[in-house]
């Protein structure tokens, strides 16, 4: 073989390359893992934390910032919705009222019910009141407040537990931080990630869980629909202690295929507060357009009375 082949140039290369140092550099690793004390728990204690939880909260009445952000790439723009002073009901199995007051004049930016099965929602500034199952997931892209639906809330506010057909694997990984100068840091953390059993040999995934290993709380739900589309990502954080249950100070809610997010800053908590059924009742305001969505459009002619509304 000649010496000027290229495989004689290729293996000078490389024999001059750690002297030289020209083509390649060695740089540091800039994330690093955090020096927090880290805990321990199995399975079934992740599982215990979730179902004991959802066992102690029966119902919750808070007072809350909302700030909304509506749009993304779909839409080509986000509009975002700052410091809305809100109100929030919630009762065991599937109960919510949830209400926004627009900044200074604090009149009604919308009024949001559900029994958990049908939900209503009224949005005053656009004068229509919204009836629809608790299942529609049309989506109405010119009106995007009205993709709001109370079960989306519901379901982040009160992480269910995981009772049969679900069953859950524990997963180990690790979440990105920032420290204190904003630089990223790794933490291990826990994932419980949650099947609905159909059939035999099949499973659908539901959700994932993810606990911090600093204090095994769930900091983070990700829910998907049948077809494991994710539908809702939620984030918990700065967790205090009321009435000896632990409940986050400030939740997102992130609904990717709707493009909204909706971070609730709690100001108020009253965890287990008799709440009335009454309390999770809207009346159709006189003179409202009516949108109903699980029925085709209709003239305002054919539209039911008010008094029929909801029978």
């Amino acid at each position: 073989m000649k010496r000027g082949s290229p495989f004689w140039r290729l293996l000078f290369l490389l024999a001059v390359l750690p002297t030289t140092g020209c083509l390649f550099r060695t740089r540091p690793v800039e994330e690093t893992y955090s020096k927090a004390p880290l805990r321990e728990a199995s399975q079934t204690q992740l599982i215990d934390i979730i179902n004991q939880q959802a066992e102690r909260i029966h119902s919750l009445q808070a007072t809350v910032d909302i700030d909304t952000s509506v749009g993304g790439v779909k839409k080509g723009h986000v509009t975002d919705y700052k410091e809305i002073r809100g109100y929030v009901l919630a009762r065991q199995p599937a109960m919510l009222h949830m209400i926004g007051l627009l900044p200074i004049v604090r009149t009604t930016a919308f009024d949001m019910v559900s029994d958990g099965q049908q939900f209503r929602l009224w949005i005053p500034p656009k004068n229509r009141f919204v009836v629809g199952n608790s299942e529609t997931r049309e989506r109405n892209p010119d009106q995007p407040m009205e993709n709001l639906r109370p079960q989306d809330v519901y379901e982040a506010l009160l992480i269910q537990p995981i009772v049969s057909p679900e069953i859950a694997v524990r997963e180990n990984g690790e979440e990105i931080l920032h420290d204190a100068k904003g630089h990223r840091v790794l933490q291990e953390d826990y994932e419980l990630i949650v099947f609905r059993k159909k059939g035999e040999n099949e499973g659908v995934l539901t959700r994932k869980i993810v606990f911090s290993r600093v204090d095994l709380l769930p900091h983070r739900q990700y829910i998907y629909d049948d077809q494991g589309n994710l539908v809702t990502d939620a984030r918990y954080a700065d967790y205090k202690e009321h009435n000896a249950v632990n409940y986050p100070s400030r939740i997102e809610i992130f609904r990717p295929q709707e493009e909204y997010d909706i971070t609730l800053n709690v100001l108020k908590l009253e965890i287990n507060k008799p709440l009335k059924d009454e309390q999770f009742t809207l009346v159709q305001p006189p003179g409202a357009e009516v949108v109903h969505l699980d029925k085709p459009p209709q003239s305002s002619a054919a539209q039911a009375p008010i008094s029929e509304v909801g029978k």
